[in-house]
């Protein structure tokens, strides 16, 4: 037996831990034999001290080996992506019908809000009867129906990260580098993938910049790659919303817009076809990203891609109907108004993180893990950087639950933008870092 209080103190005073000694640990944490206070030591510890590659990749797998490993016979490859974080980011929801639509087969394990980004299960929790907690069968059944579902972890699968994931939220150890990589990774090896692409997040909206991001992005490669899942990143622009909505209902409404072709947002666009090209590449199914780009533009057009959304949502309880009356599903805020701009101009800079925080101050976000969320508020029509705004031409609106919080979140979502002279364009993919990082 390996005691918690002895494992956090070596990491504490800069020890590497063992496999041995993170496989205890992890199921420890799993069995309640180590506490939550326990695990929130560890966290800070890793959090401060680092570890090394072989030591994170031993971490990555004693998070995976705390449940079941998932076996798959389909007669496709098993493909993923995960974004590390940011705000108006639903890429998830457009991606994973539209990788179906080509072939692929993408069993989604998703998280719920961290800091101040949005989680992907709390966007689908905004559809009625939506399971984002299917049994294992169910689960099953939907991948190989739709050819893709969306749903968190359960209970079997890395349940140490589980654990560890809400502690990281509630402890200021979010944003360690090693614990990133193990929670992403330890679910996603735990579903049986071949192929996995990152979409590392980068600027005001996102949890890093720069190198940080970069060193993020390497890690994810390198450990992915080192425990046999194909595994490449794409580095992304974060200094605005992705799309043009923020909140969890409303961005269910923007992504069924861009399935089915109604509207859709030129960043959220470029972002969604490279991931999916860099995907179908990676998974064998095309030659290259460019016939990848070609085969997804064509499952948007076609409409195959909106089927397999629909499809996926139907499969795990939500309306058969969804895409088509959607304005009937999705409840709607009360309160719902215009934002004006504090001056005419042109919108120079977003603070990601304030407006992040200023949708989870109108309670469409948890300050803990115990908080509800109210699906129905947030933000839309958020104009980007560059876009002209003053008198007729408001920076967004705001959905709230009642008259004081709508003014609360006009506020707060004011003071997040910064206006004056229209910039020059930026650079939305920043860097790519291909498996060969990991070899």
């Amino acid at each position: 037996m390996i005691r918690p209080q002895s494992l956090i103190a070596k990491k504490r005073d800069g020890g590497a831990l063992s496999s041995a000694e993170l496989s205890a640990f992890m199921a420890a944490l799993v069995s309640g034999e180590a506490t939550a206070a326990q695990g929130a030591a560890f966290a800070m510890a890793v959090l401060l001290r680092g570890m090394a590659a072989e030591e994170r990749a031993a971490l990555t797998l004693a998070m995976r080996d705390s449940g079941r490993v998932m076996r798959w016979s389909l007669p496709g490859p098993v493909v993923d992506k995960h974004s590390t974080g940011g705000v108006g980011d639903n890429v998830s929801l457009m991606l994973a019908p539209a990788l179906a639509a080509c072939g692929a087969y993408v069993p989604m394990i998703s998280g719920r809000g961290l800091g101040h980004t949005g989680g992907t299960l709390d966007k689908l929790s905004a559809i009625p009867g939506y399971d984002a907690a299917p049994a294992p069968e169910a689960f099953r059944a939907a991948v190989a129906s739709a050819g893709c579902a969306i749903v968190g972890q359960t209970a079997d699968l890395a349940p140490a990260d589980r654990v560890l994931y809400a502690i990281r939220d509630e402890t200021g150890t979010v944003e360690s580098i090693d614990l990133i990589t193990a929670s992403i990774l330890s679910k996603k090896l735990a579903a049986g993938l071949d192929a996995l692409v990152m979409d590392v997040k980068a600027g005001s909206g996102a949890f890093m910049d720069g190198a940080d991001a970069e060193a993020l992005a390497v890690s994810l490669v390198e450990t992915g790659n080192g425990a046999g899942c194909r595994t490449s990143a794409l580095i992304t622009d974060m200094n605005e919303p992705l799309a043009s909505a923020a909140g969890n209902a409303l961005e269910v409404e923007n992504a069924a817009a861009f399935l089915t072709g109604e509207r859709r947002d030129a960043r959220l666009w470029e972002v969604t076809i490279a991931l999916g090209a860099e995907a179908l590449a990676l998974s064998g199914l095309t030659a290259d990203a460019a016939e990848g780009r070609s085969r997804l533009e064509a499952a948007f057009a076609s409409g195959a891609a909106a089927e397999r959304f629909g499809r996926m949502v139907a499969a795990l309880g939500g309306p058969a109907d969804f895409l088509e009356r959607r304005g009937a599903h999705l409840a709607a805020a009360p309160f719902v108004r215009d934002v004006a701009a504090p001056e005419a101009g042109f919108v120079a800079a977003v603070d990601g993180r304030a407006l992040g925080l200023a949708v989870i101050g109108l309670g469409g976000g948890r300050m803990k893990a115990s908080d509800r969320i109210d699906t129905r508020v947030g933000f839309d029509r958020l104009a980007g950087i560059g876009s002209q705004v003053g008198p007729g031409a408001p920076l967004a609106r705001v959905h709230a639950a009642d008259e004081a919080a709508a003014e609360a979140g006009a506020r707060a979502l004011a003071a997040s933008f910064r206006i004056g002279e229209a910039p020059p364009p930026r650079k939305l993919i920043l860097k790519r870092i291909g498996p060969e990082a990991g070899r």
